[in-house]
């Protein structure tokens, strides 16, 4: 009787267990087909009479959980413009007398309810999932990659496609040869181009630095927050929730039809990088040797970017997320951009054993930036392509700027 007791008490905790990863569990989207890798496993796409393409291979969510799931992504969606609208609404708020105490403390109970209501409602879509055997054997599988990061355990893995955020780290900054720049303290980034000193002739006055000063902070501030949305559209939660159904379909392309391996990569200034990776080198292709690296544009996305070029000519690639773009985290500014180019050109030559003589870079429109970076800190690679690309802000901006704005106390370098 003992022994029964405690295997049930066993199984109850093991219950509860499962039902607490469910409700802490990331978003699982799509289950890959594993019928088809007979023939993804060359490295070329499907052809007629290969076996079928899993586009309908989404994951199937019961009521419970699309449900709840449906109701939490619209709160998200709510919520972030309800951030992008704040500044209006404090002024609007202001206006009408509402930011006082006897005002604000019922806003803020209903604002806890609301919090509790939406935690009841990732708990019922926990109890969902907790009914699903196909989301119980993926939560299982990644609690266990977690534990054992093994290969064998990442490969049952890259079964499965679903918050990035949940993905474990497959290659960091710091192995390998980036741990000299760590002894050194390079920990804030990669070293980048840096203005030229001004000569003492050409150096502001005291008085002409204040009179800029309010200029500078306006262009500062308008670069931090609707001029950098505006160069990087890519990075804009609403834009990258609409067109998630056409990542998703890229990514299962990559991963179905070209056998690619989705990573994880973590730069030096903490942000992670998407990265997808298609070899090519044991498929008989003659280009297969040789590994283009993809920086795609300012509204880009590796599942349905530039990346599609380099495939169809044969060639083992690798292509990556901007900071902030989809599965990346982090906020696409010139040193964060830098970082991440280090960390993808270090997982190329450790992670995937590629020498720099055989590493082309290839850019589309912005990703110009990484890709010169990449040629000025690694001039051994093989070739750097650019397409419809620049690396300098200025010239396109006085194109479309005002003339009157176009003076230099306007122009913030």
């Amino acid at each position: 009787m003992a022994a029964g007791g405690e295997g049930l008490m066993r199984r109850w905790i093991r219950g509860f267990g499962l039902l607490y990863l469910c409700i802490r569990g990331p978003r699982l989207y799509r289950v890959y087909r594993v019928n088809g890798r007979a023939a993804i496993g060359r490295g070329r796409p499907l052809q007629e009479g290969d076996a079928e393409s899993s586009w309908e291979s989404f994951y199937q969510p019961k009521a419970l959980e699309k449900h709840t799931d449906s109701i939490l992504a619209w709160v998200s969606v709510l919520w972030t413009i309800s951030y992008y609208s704040s500044p209006l609404a404090a002024f609007y708020m202001y206006r009408k007398g509402y930011m006082t105490v006897t005002r604000l403390i019922p806003l803020t109970q209903y604002g806890l309810t609301l919090m509790f209501l939406l935690a009841g409602i990732a708990c019922l879509r926990g109890l969902g999932r907790w009914s699903n055997p196909q989301y119980i054997q993926f939560i299982s599988i990644l609690q266990r990659t977690k534990m054992d990061d093994c290969p064998e355990n990442k490969k049952m893995l890259s079964s499965f496609n679903f918050d990035f955020r949940s993905w474990p780290v497959d290659f960091r900054w710091d192995e390998t040869s980036s741990k000299d720049q760590q002894k050194l303290g390079v920990t804030g980034g990669v070293p980048l181009l840096k203005a030229e000193p001004r000569t003492r002739g050409a150096a502001d006055s005291f008085l002409q630095r204040v009179q800029k000063l309010p200029c500078q902070i306006t262009s500062y501030v308008v670069a931090h927050s609707f001029g950098r949305r505006m160069l990087y559209p890519g990075s804009v939660y609403l834009l990258q929730k609409a067109l998630m159904p056409m990542l998703l379909q890229g990514q299962a392309r990559l991963v179905e039809e070209y056998n690619g391996k989705r990573a994880k990569l973590l730069a030096c200034d903490g942000n992670e990088i998407d990265t997808m990776f298609v070899d090519r080198r044991n498929s008989g292709e003659r280009n297969g040797a040789k590994l283009v690296i993809c920086c795609e544009g300012n509204a880009g996305f590796y599942e349905v970017g530039c990346v599609s070029t380099p495939l169809e000519a044969g060639y083992s690639v690798l292509g990556w997320n901007h900071p902030g773009f989809a599965g990346s985290t982090g906020v696409p500014f010139p040193q964060n951009e830098a970082n991440a180019m280090d960390a993808v050109v270090q997982y190329a030559i450790y992670g995937l054993g590629f020498k720099l003589q055989d590493i082309i870079v290839y850019a589309w429109s912005i990703g110009g930036f990484t890709a010169t970076w990449a040629a000025m800190s690694y001039p051994d690679i093989s070739a750097v392509v650019l397409d419809a690309s620049f690396d300098d802000l200025v010239p396109l901006a006085l194109k479309v700027m005002p003339e009157s704005w176009s003076e230099d106390k306007f122009i913030v370098y």
